[in-house]
């Protein structure tokens, strides 16, 4: 059997990195950003192991390096913010591959660059790190949505970005998930299912999450004179304790789709974790919605392809024929 060490010192041709505020996972790419090896860490940008950011890029790359010491990494997200490793400065929108790659920044001492964020100016200003990426790695996997598309990318902070000619064109940012992490774990509306003794169960999660999304749709007043009603049903008997949160992850969700839907363009793809997207698939649906594909999985094949324009790609060895 082929050892890892021997694979990449044969195969290998980067080191991917889609280095967030929560986690590190780092990809040994071969040929065609053909994943190899991979390795996720907890040591997002807020929790970083004794040494920072030095020791644990050399921690997660080591063995990679070691067996290939020519190849260079290259990295996407949080870590080129102004909490980061070295700040990557954002690049202007329209951005795609080839601004990307004319605008890394390189650490010093190390065999790695950075991937710059996007910002969009003009009277609502919104930026992206980490996502730019992604968008890249869709462009280059469904070249049918380079054209004109709308991306939608759930998350802590959801991005609806608008792709034009391969390009993020125009984006808006929906604190979705942060939103929800505030109110269930820092607020009245969190406490009855914090206190109960067990979850739904899969039937009534769905139900009640159906239940938020559906009254965001209807409300022409925004998901602010909705949200205590979280409480208001528990109490009034209408809606089970263990179920709140479920009803107030649709009303976010949903209020999300409201917004996002009212110029009436319809999304061309969900990317991002799977159980994510299928929550937002779902939701699409009780908008009317269906067939929306999901694609996972992305970074890394956003980051070969900025590498490959940045001229970062270690060469294919010659094979010598006796």
């Amino acid at each position: 059997m082929t050892s890892r060490a021997r694979l990449a010192d044969d195969a290998a041709r980067l080191i991917a990195l889609d280095w967030g505020t929560s986690a590190l996972r780092a990809y040994l790419l071969g040929d065609d950003g053909v994943v190899l090896d991979e390795r996720s860490e907890p040591w997002g940008i807020m929790q970083l192991p004794e040494g920072e950011f030095v020791a644990a890029f050399r921690e997660v790359t080591g063995r990679w390096l070691a067996a290939a010491p020519e190849l260079r990494a290259l990295a996407s997200g949080m870590v080129g913010s102004a909490q980061g490793w070295v700040e990557a400065p954002y690049c202007a929108a329209p951005a795609g591959v080839r601004e990307l790659a004319r605008s890394l920044v390189s650490v010093a001492d190390e065999p790695l660059s950075i991937v710059p964020g996007v910002s969009q100016s003009g009277e609502r200003p919104d930026v992206m790190r980490g996502e730019e990426t992604q968008i890249v790695g869709v462009v280059e996997r469904h070249p049918e949505l380079a054209k004109d598309s709308l991306l939608v990318l759930p998350g802590t902070h959801s991005k609806w970005v608008h792709v034009r000619e391969g390009r993020a064109e125009r984006l808006t940012t929906f604190l979705t998930g942060e939103l929800f992490a505030v109110l269930s774990t820092s607020s009245i509306l969190g406490r009855f299912a914090r206190d109960a003794a067990n979850p739904p169960d899969a039937a009534a999660a769905t139900d009640a999450f159906a239940r938020g999304v559906l009254a965001a749709r209807a409300s022409a007043a925004g998901v602010t004179p909705l949200l205590f009603s979280v409480r208001a049903l528990v109490l009034a008997g209408k809606l089970a304790a263990e179920s709140s949160l479920e009803y107030l992850s649709g009303l976010l969700v949903g209020d999300e789709l409201r917004c996002g839907l009212a110029a009436g363009e319809v999304p061309r793809a969900l990317v991002g974790d799977a159980v994510l997207c299928a929550r937002y698939t779902a939701a699409f649906g009780l908008f009317g919605i269906h067939g929306v594909p999901m694609v996972e999985h992305t970074a890394p094949a956003g980051l070969w392809a900025i590498a490959v324009h940045a001229n970062l790609i270690r060469p294919t060895p010659r094979r010598v024929v006796a």
